[in-house]
């Protein structure tokens, strides 16, 4: 059976894809791109926020087309919407076939047998459950980096999230089990590992009594074959002493920390369920510039949650000055069907709302324009990525670029680079959130 695997929403959903992908080749399917020859669909959807869940709803329609013209055999949801909204799916679009949850990720070939010969049923299991993660997984980010997932769910329950309703309660995943998984991807080739989960920074405290990441980093800093480890989701009142030490002392894990913090006005946090305060986030990430100087830090904001008022707006906008971010990406809030906030008073408009993201993007804006200037002459590591089509350029990431939200570093050179080849590159300018430079030595590996 030739099956069209779509994957949406976040890299934590991926790990679940590349899991189901494994599955149903090990059962002898095999995996097409071409919505033309496909005989069956599985569409790993999202719901986290309004713009996620109109794609997963869009798609699932256009999915559905085909199945009701008889063009595939099968239409498959699984996933956060799936999850989520798996009655009104159903009833919606009856040519969906079976509904996969979020943590029943395991019954995906017996899934789509049963839609095969016209038995399908869903395939709902407690949100609580011991996650899935010894599956082997089909790599599908290239080959040269990979999502290491190393928990399930979360147990902060901000205000706007619906995350813990649909995946659940914090749920680490044992460390020899990530330990294992992690030398198989280094033997497939994987270079950088990118860590991930609703929050990485608690990792091992559900399985272990206490935070266990700064272990596992020192852990995966042994495998053979990874050269970068990248962390994302550290929530910022959970960064350790020992977790910054760990990322100074430790060369494989870069010196990049993704830190949501959503806001930065004390009236706005506490109505969102943060557990920080703007006086603690500067305090946070000033020291980790003091510990960890060449430090690159991102995060995300949320605007225009209910309630926040323009002197809420301004002192985000100062705080965003003061702190200048490396990284920062803005969401407009959007209400969430279940969660505390759709309810509160004082909602703010829709066009508000969006003025007030483009006025957090364009001080961002000049500053990353103005660091990536600051850049100029600097000699950085990188991985490439590939090259230009018709071009004699590649592109490559530095440690301060994550895959698929921040900048890439072009290079011109006749030399012949390969995707994941690490490379020494001069830095000789820049445009706008990327960077420009030159092969600086014969250094790779």
């Amino acid at each position: 059976m030739k099956i069209l695997f779509i994957s949406l929403g976040c890299d934590k959903n991926l790990v679940d894809t590349e899991m189901m992908l494994g599955m149903l080749v090990q059962k002898g399917h095999t995996i097409t791109d071409d919505e033309a020859e496909a005989e069956a669909v599985v569409v790993n959807t999202c719901c986290f926020i309004n713009d996620a869940k109109q794609e997963s709803i869009n798609t699932l329609l256009e999915m559905a087309q085909l199945r009701k013209d008889g063009a595939i055999k099968a239409l498959i949801a699984a996933g956060c919407l799936a999850q989520r909204y798996r009655e009104e799916i159903q009833k919606e679009i009856p040519e969906v076939d079976a509904i996969v949850g979020t943590t029943a990720i395991d019954a995906i070939t017996e899934a789509l047998d049963e839609a095969l010969s016209g038995s399908a049923r869903n395939h709902i299991e407690n949100i609580d459950k011991k996650p899935v993660y010894d599956k082997k997984r089909i790599v599908t980010t290239g080959g040269h980096f990979a999502y290491l997932k190393i928990a399930e769910g979360c147990d902060k329950h901000c205000s706007y999230c619906i995350i813990p309703s649909v995946r659940g309660k914090y749920r680490s995943i044992p460390q020899e089990s990530l330990i294992a998984q992690a030398r198989e991807l280094a033997q497939l080739g994987v270079r950088e590992l990118i860590l991930v989960a609703q929050e990485t920074t608690l990792y091992g405290v559900d399985l272990y009594g206490e935070k266990r990441l700064p272990e596992l980093l020192r852990r995966l800093c042994e495998i053979e074959g990874l050269y970068w480890i990248r962390l994302l989701y550290c929530y910022p009142e959970e960064i350790t002493d020992e977790l910054t030490d760990t990322i100074r002392k430790e060369e494989k894990i870069c010196n990049y920390l993704d830190i949501p913090i959503q806001h930065a006005s004390d009236a706005v946090l506490k109505r969102m369920g943060r557990r920080t305060t703007k006086r603690e986030l500067t305090d946070i990430v000033n020291k980790l510039r003091r510990e960890i100087p060449d430090i690159c830090l991102r995060t995300t904001l949320i605007t225009g949650f209910p309630g926040e008022t323009k002197e809420d707006h301004e002192a985000l906008l100062e705080f965003v000055d003061e702190m200048e971010f490396d990284r920062l990406g803005v969401f407009t809030y959007s209400p969430e069907e279940g969660t505390p906030a759709a309810l509160f008073e004082n909602q703010i408009s829709e066009e508000v709302k969006l003025d007030r993201q483009a006025d957090l993007m364009e001080l961002q804006q000049e500053i990353a324009f103005e660091k990536a200037e600051d850049m100029a002459g600097r000699v950085l590591t990188v991985m490439v990525e590939g090259k230009l089509p018709d071009e004699n350029v590649y592109a490559a990431r530095s440690y301060k670029d994550a895959p698929n939200v921040d900048g890439l570093v072009f290079i011109q050179t006749s030399r012949e680079l390969l995707t994941g080849d690490f490379v020494r590159v001069k830095i000789t300018g820049s445009y706008e959130y990327d960077l420009i430079g030159e092969i600086d030595d014969e250094f790779t590996k």
